[in-house]
């Protein structure tokens, strides 16, 4: 008695397949889900109305609004992404200090230091530029 000769291969393929569709229309629920929570534009009421909508008509819902909200979806999504790396960009620029970022501490301090070993900065000078710049 062979469990394989009870469940052919065309069944496993089927059955893989309807777990593929399962898994792929929860993503699109919970994104859809993400989508009306993160929505600016949409006022309290809209939000509760498609939540609402999309869990007690779950199928109908997310095609519902997959057709009449799909391209700002998208839309949001881009505007999302390009907020989040711009982001980035400038925390990478301050982190690191980059030229475009303008001059760091250290730079400023080594142009002190130069000043004051030519001879265009008295002591006195120096120390008060240094503790004000560091204060």
């Amino acid at each position: 008695m062979t469990i394989a000769a009870d469940y052919p291969l065309l069944n496993l393929f089927w059955t893989m397949l309807l777990l593929f569709f399962w898994v792929l229309w929860f993503f699109l629920l919970f994104k859809i889900i993400g989508d009306v929570l993160r929505d600016d534009g949409l006022s309290g009421w809209g939000k509760a109305g498609w939540l609402i909508f999309t869990i007690l008509l779950p199928f109908l819902g997310v095609f519902v609004y997959v057709i009449v909200r799909g391209r700002s979806m998208g839309e949001r999504d881009i505007a999302q992404a390009k907020k989040a790396e711009a982001a980035f960009k400038d925390y990478v620029r301050e982190a690191a200090g980059t030229p475009g970022s303008g001059p760091s501490k250290t730079d400023e301090l080594a142009k002190l230091a130069q000043l004051k070993e030519s001879g265009a900065l008295t002591e006195e000078e120096f120390a008060k530029a240094k503790e004000k710049f560091l204060a």
